[in-house]
């Protein structure tokens, strides 16, 4: 039988701790993957200008250090924030919906899914562009005051000789600087809202009328309360291979124009990733406590 759920919030607290585990393993991993590859480099000889540098030493020790503390505290602050911004936009979006039959997710409904996804992009989006309009804006006001200096117009009439075009003045300087904080605090996340809308809405589509008849994300939960449930375990093999099928017919620009080994190597890419997500969850789970959901 066919169970429609919908996220109606998430715990915040077991998520971002989870989140934040699973991508500081992840880090760690990927660190000593890339010491891995650049001992092999410099042993092989493919780099002669790194001379008697020791990479192991050199490069090994910061990179395992610092790329699953980086991932682990970065972690925290996107997935904290973001299931924040989850739980205060289901009242007003509605929250995403899932399709269960048994562990099966069997269908992910379009529009709830894509909708508050890319709302919380397009919040997340605003807010970098407050920060870099905020960076850019003094450059901005310090061009235009520097270009109403004396000394300024006599590089302005030599730029003009020499190349045949003006220099911008400083009333030129003062509006694109408006136009550019504009442009990252509305633009951006409009920008982002629209094809994070569409790329979500696609995902969706086919997961539901392509993937699913290959292969199904699994999803174990367990209900704690009358709404409360926590997520169990996530079955390696065919959630991972569903996300990575999904991920791969979303690149099928490569396999389009003849790139074939980008095709396999994205199908490759999302599955590992997924499949150690999923590992690293249901090994975590029991010990620091799994993610916990209100569905209704």
């Amino acid at each position: 039988m066919i169970d429609v759920k919908e996220i109606k919030s998430i715990k915040l607290t077991p998520f971002t701790k989870m989140s934040a585990s699973i991508y500081g393993v992840l880090g760690l991993i990927a660190g000593v993957l890339m010491l891995i590859t650049l001992t092999i480099i410099q042993t092989a000889g493919f780099m002669p200008q790194l001379g008697q540098f020791n990479v192991v030493t050199g490069f090994g020790i910061p990179i395992i250090i610092l790329f699953p503390i980086g991932a682990f505290f970065s972690t925290i602050v996107i997935s904290f924030f973001s299931v924040m911004l989850y739980n205060t936009l289901v009242p007003r979006l509605g929250g995403i919906k899932l399709e269960l039959e048994d562990k099966d997710v069997t269908k992910i409904p379009v529009i709830p899914y894509a909708l508050i996804l890319s709302a919380i992009g397009a919040v997340w989006a605003f807010i970098a562009g407050l920060v870099l309009a905020a960076l850019i804006s003094p450059i901005f006001s310090l061009l235009s005051t520097i270009s109403t200096l004396p000394e300024a117009s006599q590089v302005a009439a030599n730029f003009t000789n020499a190349t045949g075009a003006a220099m911008p003045t400083g009333g030129e300087f003062g509006a694109a600087g408006i136009i550019m904080s504009l442009v990252l605090i509305l633009g951006l996340p409009i920008m982002v809202f629209v094809f994070g809308f569409i790329w979500n809405a696609l995902f969706a589509l086919l997961y539901n009328y392509i993937v699913t008849r290959v292969a199904k994300i699994q999803l174990e939960f367990s209900q704690i309360s009358e709404n409360l449930h926590e997520l169990k375990n996530i079955p390696v093999i065919p959630t991972a291979l569903a996300v990575a099928l999904v991920y791969t017919l979303l690149g099928l620009l490569g396999i389009l124009s003849g790139n074939y080994a980008e095709f396999i190597a994205n199908f490759v890419q999302y599955f590992i990733q997924t499949a150690l997500i999923a590992l690293l969850y249901n090994y975590l789970a029991p010990k620091i406590g799994s993610i916990k959901l209100n569905l209704e």
